[in-house]
């Protein structure tokens, strides 16, 4: 019998051709394919946890820069503050739900 990828001649018994390494047959069954990965319900829950911490913590600081806690002079600082604090969760987040 000749391979039928190279065209050496092989054994008629032959599984594999010994010059390219090619089987003689076809897989008597194939491999399963990977499953797609459903994202679990525990990392819904950490996002949403984490969204809804930083928003606490948003209208925490907000609540206090009204009651006057944070000097007039300050504020502008504290603002910037508070703009930072939301990109880096945002970017965070992002990160998180590359990755998966």
């Amino acid at each position: 019998m000749t391979c039928r990828h190279c065209g050496a001649e092989i054994a008629d018994k032959a599984l594999i051709c010994y010059r390219c390494g090619t089987a003689t047959t076809e897989p008597a069954f194939k491999p399963p394919s990977k499953p797609r990965r459903a994202s679990s319900p525990g990392s819904l829950s950490l996002v949403v946890g984490v969204v809804a911490l930083g928003l606490v913590i948003i209208l925490a600081l907000s609540a206090a820069l009204y009651v006057g806690r944070v000097p007039a002079a300050q504020t502008p600082r504290f603002l910037s503050a508070i703009a930072v604090s939301v990109a880096v969760v945002v970017v965070v987040l992002r990160a998180y739900l590359r990755r998966r």
